[in-house]
């Protein structure tokens, strides 16, 4: 095959490649990437706190400041019917709006409890520890309730 078909076959099948993700600026698209950032948090937080990471007071002032913040981000982009196919929840987000939402409110809730707990250094492990447990709980209980897996 000469060299020019091969070089146009390559780009077209790349620019097929490409058309398959999802648009950053659709609700799904915001949605996800508040979630991805909230996973990143939050995980960092409690690794520092289980001992995976290294413990940095400032840091952890700081997460627990952006994990509030972020608790609220995805809510917003969740429109009143679904939107994509390819989103990774389960049908029922929209079939059991109250549910959902007051689910959404329990974690940012906890997250405020964190950034409470995380007011007045020196932060106490015996404090962080059971507000960090309660965000886990209440993301595992939103999924288990509404995430496609």
């Amino acid at each position: 095959m000469p060299l020019k078909k091969r070089l146009l076959l390559t780009c077209v099948c790349l620019a097929l490649a490409a058309c398959g993700g999802v648009d950053p600026n659709s609700p799904l698209g915001k949605r996800q990437a508040a979630f991805k950032e909230m996973l990143k948090v939050s995980e960092d937080l409690g690794g520092m706190l289980r001992g995976r990471i290294p413990y940095d007071e400032s840091a952890f002032i700081t997460g627990a400041g952006k994990l509030e913040r972020l608790s609220r981000e995805p809510w917003q982009h969740f429109p009143q019917v679904r939107d994509d196919e390819r989103s990774k929840a389960n049908p029922e987000v929209w079939q059991r709006q109250e549910q959902f939402q007051s689910m959404a409110r329990d974690l940012e809730q906890a997250t405020a409890a964190l950034v409470q707990a995380a007011t007045t250094p020196p932060l106490r492990r015996s404090e962080l520890e059971p507000a960090m447990q309660t965000i886990e709980d209440s993301c595992e209980a939103c999924h288990k309730a509404f995430r496609a897996y």
